[in-house]
């Protein structure tokens, strides 16, 4: 096993950000790739304009490569923003108003897998209160997701660079996977397992693996210290990954690092190009 074995998606929200947001799937087409995951790409906007919305469908579709993953509206991202739906009044309206317009996005390209972040907590709000609304929320999304047949991704941030976001850890994450299969009965909320924001929360990550493959729906890696590709830093991510497919989990895995002082493109040294379409299941 190994990085070969693996199914990588590449994120275009934090690689080849050095181009225009529609040149972005072709740039990843041309460095070998076969998949992509975005952030809500229009971090102003829950409700773009059709016209923007079928610009960046026609540049994946004529890139050749498919989306596999994407945020619902979080705000501002990168930046002091965490997420929406937890948070009260204009953001967690902007979020709703997000969910069927980012649903149907997903759906017209075959993307079956939307996160949810959760949002921060903010000044003057009972934190009782935000829990109560982003569940009402999630809720929502899920059942959006369930509508095109997608899972609800749950995730946790750390706690260093997100001081302000609630869920900090993987039980904290799951925790809230469980509450929201509970109130939908739909079961198609999980966790999305960042090994990242794990490593950088100073969590076991073999006994994460261990405890919650089984409800994880995606897997997203850069290496820590640093955020930077895979060998950057000291994470033994070839072991980790070995580990999640041993545990069961046999879905792709999102390259969700920064590039460094270099165009993206460079960025992929680590992995040999037959191997960046992934092994075929």
């Amino acid at each position: 096993m190994g990085f070969a074995d693996q199914r990588f998606t590449v994120n275009l929200s934090i690689l080849f950000t050095e181009l225009p947001l529609l040149e972005r799937p072709a740039a990843a087409a041309e460095a070998g790739f076969g998949a992509v995951e975005l952030w809500w790409p229009w971090v102003d906007s829950p409700e773009p304009a059709q016209s923007e919305l079928d610009a960046l469908r026609t540049a994946i579709e004529d890139a050749g490569v498919r989306l596999t993953g994407l945020n619902f509206y979080a705000g501002r991202l990168p930046g002091p923003d965490r997420g929406a739906l937890s948070v009260p009044g204009e953001e967690s309206a902007r979020f709703r108003a997000n969910v069927e317009v980012a649903a149907g996005f997903a759906e017209s390209l075959g993307c079956r897998a939307l996160n949810a972040l959760y949002g921060n907590r903010v000044d003057g709000a009972d934190p009782a209160e935000q829990d109560a609304l982003a569940l009402e929320n999630l809720v929502l999304a899920a059942r959006a997701a369930d509508r095109i047949g997608a899972v609800l991704l749950i995730e946790a941030l750390n706690q260093p660079e997100s001081p302000h976001y609630p869920l900090v850890s993987a039980p904290a994450a799951v925790g809230v996977v469980d509450r929201v299969n509970a109130a939908t009965g739909l079961d198609n909320a999980r966790f999305l397992m960042d090994l990242y924001h794990l490593a950088m929360n100073g969590e076991d990550l073999p006994a994460v693996i261990d405890r919650h493959a089984g409800r994880t729906g995606h897997v997203q890696i850069a290496d820590s210290p640093g955020r930077g590709a895979p060998g950057t830093g000291s994470l033994p991510l070839e072991e980790l990954l070995d580990r999640l497919r041993k545990a069961g989990y046999d879905g792709r895995v999102g390259l969700e690092y920064k590039p460094g002082d270099r165009p993206s493109a460079e960025a992929f040294d680590w992995l040999p190009r037959e191997a960046r379409r992934g092994a075929s299941r």
